[in-house]
């Protein structure tokens, strides 16, 4: 019997969410980091064991390591990079050393991702995230002020964000500013307009193929320690898979992931299968990433965008959206089948339904809406395993 491993992310013993509020979900395995370290510093045995016995205490495992962050001067190839190359491998080791053999991470500058609401109202009621590039270039230009934004845009584009902009209050600024600048995944802090502008300026001078060599400098270096210890390092497609901020993407469609695996073709350096990363971008095709480049996809994001146009999505239920999720999840299934191994899943964001609407948790990572997903693709892939004829005990 071959299926995935079901699992949910937490983000350590802030979240109000529980460890035992996702044993209960029917999840197996947890999906964490260890966020009290800053970026770019060791993480030691001690701090690691320290977090597996309290995952063990409730009768879960750490599955998957999200993320083991990689520090802005290595993105960059600058500064104290090579320093902060060697405390990367040191923690892969030291989490190989505690039986920990998938780690995620991503390669986007600055920001880990970007949305411009964070309660978008369903028809049910309950609340989703939403990128509008309309509303997204009225922060860059009129809120965030960064310098070069208006040659990013044209001037349809710079009407439009204007006539939005023109009916926000005061308060509706503050929010959309507090959205677009949303702290890493762990972190209740979110970023100053001071901090970002700051933080652009050191990429003035990297376009993507300068950002694509770092990236390969950086698997170059960490992916033979990975492959020595067994470990798999599976970085997270660029959400949204496209440019935000004058930033370079390198990580956003088919041909960046095969040039990143054709770069370093050690079975470490590997994939973390977004579906709604990637299914933002209506170019990517999601099966046949999964043909080209399942070996050596070592996680599983399952989550579902719709497009309302060509400048706006939002998120949708998991198995209702732009991307025909049984279609993903039977060919997951094949290709497990096929490698013999079980890939361990988790069921990316979820809706905020009104019986969490009072518990402060990151944006997405509500319980009820991951439960519902959770559950629904469960289902989804029992009856698939059971139609296709593969053994699902």
């Amino acid at each position: 019997m071959i299926k995935m491993q079901q699992t949910m992310r937490w983000f350590g013993p802030n979240d109000n969410v529980s460890l035992l509020d996702i044993k209960q979900a029917g999840a197996t395995g947890i999906v964490t980091a260890l966020h009290q370290i800053p970026v770019g510093e060791i993480w030691t045995v001690d701090a690691i064991q320290e977090r597996q016995e309290i995952i063990r205490k409730v009768g879960l495992e750490w599955t998957v390591v999200e993320s083991l962050p990689v520090h802005e001067e290595i993105k960059r190839a600058a500064g104290n990079y090579l320093q902060y190359i060697e405390n990367y491998k040191t923690s892969i080791k030291n989490l190989a050393d505690c039986g920990l053999k998938i780690i995620t991470y991503n390669f986007m500058p600055i920001l880990d991702w970007v949305r411009t609401n964070h309660n978008y109202i369903n028809e049910d009621g309950s609340k989703a995230l939403l990128y509008n590039k309309d509303v997204f270039t009225y922060f860059d230009i009129f809120l965030l002020k960064r310098p070069t934004a208006e040659n990013d845009y044209s001037q349809s584009d710079k009407d439009k964000a204007t006539e939005f902009g023109n009916n926000l209050s005061e308060d509706e600024k503050a929010l959309l500013f507090k959205n677009v600048l949303l702290g890493l995944p762990g972190s209740t802090i979110n970023f100053t307009a001071e901090q970002i502008l700051s933080l652009l300026g050191n990429y003035a001078d990297i376009d993507n193929k300068k950002l694509r060599e770092n990236l390969i400098y950086f698997l170059s270096e960490v992916a033979p320690v990975a492959e020595k210890y067994d470990v798999k390092l599976a970085i997270h497609p660029d959400d949204p898979p496209f440019s935000v901020l004058g930033l370079p993407r390198i990580v956003s469609t088919e041909e960046d992931l095969k040039a990143i695996l054709n770069a370093v073709p050690l079975h470490a350096n590997g994939l973390c299968y977004c579906t709604g990363s990637l299914g933002a971008d209506p170019k990517n095709n999601l099966e046949r990433i999964i043909d080209e480049c399942g070996d050596r996809i070592h996680f599983l994001h399952l989550r579902n965008t719709f497009r309302e146009s060509e400048t706006i999505f939002r998120e949708s239920e998991h198995l209702n959206g732009d991307t025909k999720m049984e279609k993903i999840v039977e060919k997951i299934l094949l290709l497990m089948n096929s490698r013999k191994i079980s890939l361990p899943m988790r069921p990316d964001h979820g809706f905020l339904h009104d019986v969490d609407k009072d518990k402060e948790t990151y944006p997405g990572y509500s319980l009820t809406g991951r439960l519902k997903g959770l559950a629904e693709l469960r289902g989804l892939e029992m009856g698939i395993a059971y139609k296709i004829g593969v053994s699902h005990d």
